[in-house]
């Protein structure tokens, strides 16, 4: 293995000499590949200018590359794009003057507030939704609704608006894809609440933002006032980024508030506990498959939920829910990530969703490396 990754290097570093241009190497350093998978380098490390200069990013054969700018204070911060690299592999990238082509949008996250202030978002592989203050009166909590898709097509809008101005069900699927994950004041798919001897599942969020929205990454921000632990009131913020391709949805939390430590729990419902349940203990994760039932009664295969945790150390069962948990001191950032599948769409048995989901944790804790040549 080594010897083929010299090699590799030896090559990419000729063709970096003698096309003089910085060279963006990445190893897979797994022993599986890589697919798809987003990377990101800092812009400023790379010396172009992309306020004043077109680029396109190629691979080594010459195919273009899409790739997003992520902005920080109007200025091109963070350039992010996703590669295939086999186990043990490299490739290169490099930039071009030329003006780039369209880059199919992959992500995407908004406000809904024709529909009681849901807040939705979606990648290639599902759909999700949070509950706003509109729905109040149907006591939802800060779970996680999981919406089922078979395309790679954004679909989220087109949902909403079947529904809302044609009168057609997204809780019946019509060929695209579903919501038949019920979710009531629980975590449902993946939501995060404080654990002490009990589980605090919280409210519907109070505000939201939307930091971005673009084709391969995208960005927003839901905070919930008044949470409640043992008497304590905190404030809550959960930053969730979306990745093109990304099994799960990355998401850090805070708490403000009174510094007594708790643990935090991430959890998924287990509806009528007819599922089966994954535990990985070694890669920090929980996962669940059960049936998924149309709102016409209509048997829709298996959906799936999972939940990675890196500092998550133990697994227990409570109110329903099967839960990750970790200790947490109010006022620092915490990192897990959640979300869901179908075996409609990319995941055919309980078993290819639970390998992905380890396979997931894996990729996390042996990230890819990136560095400029």
């Amino acid at each position: 293995m080594k010897r083929m990754l010299f090699y590799s290097l030896g090559t990419i570093l000729l063709t970096a000499c003698s096309s003089n241009q910085p060279m963006i190497v990445v190893e897979n350093p797994s022993d599986f590949d890589r697919k798809g998978e987003i990377v990101e380098i800092t812009v400023s490390d790379l010396g172009v200018d992309f306020y004043t200069t077109l680029y396109t990013l190629k691979d080594k054969k010459g195919n273009e590359v899409p790739y997003q700018l992520l902005y920080e204070n109007g200025v091109a911060g963070t350039l992010i794009f996703p590669v295939d690299i086999q186990a043990g592999a490299m490739s290169a990238y490099h930039l071009e003057k030329g003006v780039p082509a369209e880059v199919k949008p992959k992500t995407y996250a908004r406000y809904i507030p024709e529909r009681k202030d849901d807040f939705a978002w979606e990648n290639d592989l599902a759909a999700y939704r949070m509950y706003g203050p509109a729905l109040a009166d149907e006591n939802p909590g800060n779970g996680v609704d999981l919406w089922l898709k078979r395309t790679d097509e954004l679909i989220v809008d087109k949902f909403y608006h079947d529904e809302l101005q044609d009168g057609l069900s997204y809780h019946v699927d019509h060929g695209q894809g579903l919501d038949c994950y019920n979710v009531g004041h629980t975590l449902g798919a993946g939501g995060i609440a404080p654990y002490t001897s009990q589980l605090w599942v919280g409210n519907h969020y109070t505000t939201q933002k939307v930091v971005f929205v673009g084709p391969l990454r995208s960005v927003f921000i839901l905070m919930y006032d008044s949470v409640t632990v043992e008497g304590r009131v905190y404030n809550q913020s959960v930053t969730i980024t979306v990745d093109a391709g990304s099994l799960l949805n990355k998401a850090v939390v805070r708490y403000e508030g009174e510094d007594t430590p708790f643990k935090l729990a991430g959890g998924i419902f287990l509806h009528n506990e007819e599922g089966k349940e994954f535990i990985g203990k070694e890669y920090h994760t929980i996962a669940y498959a059960e049936e998924a039932v149309s709102d016409a009664g209509l048997p829709s295969g298996r959906n799936y939920v999972a939940v990675y945790m890196p500092d998550g150390k133990d697994v227990a069962k409570t109110d329903k829910h099967l839960i990750l948990t970790a200790n947490y001191k109010p006022g620092e950032t915490f990192t897990y990530y959640f979300g869901g599948g179908w075996s409609e769409w990319k995941f055919l048995t309980d078993d290819d969703w639970f390998k992905a989901v380890e396979r997931f944790s894996s990729m996390k804790t042996e990230p890819l490396k990136v560095t400029i040549k």
